[in-house]
């Protein structure tokens, strides 16, 4: 489910040396841009200016001359305030993969070209989706439920390679899963938006640093398209949600893909709460219909204190905390301004995102 690369560019720069005029940037994964991160956008555009957005989208000087948006912390309603006092405002760089609060109907008027990180998080978040399948592989829950109750009680696991990893959405994130999950010797299926589209081949990150090149080149015994979702979620020891939120993938998980699933089948979701019907996933908890989820996102975020996921045994909770890694803000500034070069050079922008796809 992955959308192309890179597209016409959404022009040069007015400013010297065809930099933007000026630069808008909001907060990104902490309160306040960091100093050394403002430098390399300065190194990369010199001359531009810069303008500091709050999350509310207030700014420390004007933006009637603004070009560029690197978007990090933002609401869609701040974003169309910006939009409107900003008429040169054309390229729209997301930090984070998902874009439906980027894509309004005022920026798809205006066609402001948006950007995303795709592949800035899917490391860490391949590598959280590992912990949870090895958790439940290893009946971890269980074993540290024994240890709080002072029980000896030694409990049978499964190894890796007799589990089937079905994962929905073969993105960059969907790709480092099944990276990972061929290493331990899972036999995985996935579906895709487009199953008859040869898959992309391992490359290096956005930065040029080989550090996320796959360990092991991805395996899959079977490639689905949506058509096929139930069947894949029928031979699917553990099913992982890596797709994005867009009207036709909401409420995908839902009574029918539910009942579809293994009665001792998972669910994993890192990509997006809405993703999932809440209401029919929970019937299925509570009925024992399915093994268990280990969520990590939420149609609402923190999750209320009155949820019943907080409380059931087969639920694993943790505060949508997948991405979180030391690494993840230097390559996301790292894809910024790779593209505010091919911007400055009228080159085409990496991870350009299809308007019409959402994602």
């Amino acid at each position: 489910m992955t959308a192309p690369s890179t597209v016409a560019a959404p022009g040069l720069g007015r400013g010297p040396g065809r930099v933007p005029l000026a630069i808008a940037v909001s907060p990104i994964l902490s309160a306040r841009v960091r100093a050394q991160d403002l430098e390399r956008i300065r190194a990369a555009a010199p001359g531009s200016r810069i303008v500091n957005l709050s999350v509310e989208g207030l700014a420390d000087g004007p933006v009637d001359d603004v070009e560029v948006l690197l978007r990090g912390f933002l609401s869609s309603e701040a974003f169309d305030r910006l939009l409107a006092r900003a008429p040169e405002l054309r390229w729209v760089h997301s930090a984070t993969s998902g874009v439906e609060r980027a894509l309004t109907p005022a920026a798809l008027e205006r066609e402001v070209v948006v950007t995303n990180a795709r592949g800035v998080f899917s490391r860490p978040i391949a590598e959280h989706v590992l912990l949870m399948i090895l958790a439940i592989s290893r009946r971890l829950p269980q074993l540290l439920e024994l240890q709080r109750e002072r029980t000896w009680q030694p409990l049978e696991g499964r190894e890796l390679r007799d589990l089937t990893i079905g994962i929905v959405g073969y993105g960059s994130l969907g790709r480092a899963v099944a990276s990972l999950a061929t290493a331990f010797g899972s036999r995985v299926v996935a579906m895709r938006r487009h199953p008859d589209t040869p898959l992309p081949a391992p490359s290096a990150g956005a930065s040029g640093d080989d550090d996320d090149v796959f360990a092991v080149v991805p395996q899959l015994a079977r490639v689905y398209g949506p058509d096929g979702l139930h069947a894949m979620l029928g031979e699917s020891d553990v099913v992982v949600l890596a797709a994005p939120l867009t009207p036709e993938t909401e409420s995908l998980i839902d009574d029918a893909a539910i009942a579809a699933m293994r009665r001792d089948a998972w669910l994993i979701n890192v990509a997006r709460g809405r993703l999932v019907d809440d209401r029919a996933l929970i019937r299925a908890l509570t009925e024992d219909r399915i093994g268990g989820v280990a969520l990590d996102t939420f149609r609402d975020e923190p999750l209320p204190q009155a949820s019943p996921l907080w409380e059931l045994p087969n639920v694993i909770v943790t505060p949508h905390t997948s991405w979180s890694s030391a690494r993840v803000l230097d390559r996301s500034i790292d894809l910024f301004c790779d593209n505010l070069r091919r911007f400055r050079a009228g080159e085409p922008l990496r991870n350009v995102v299809d308007r019409t796809a959402g994602y």
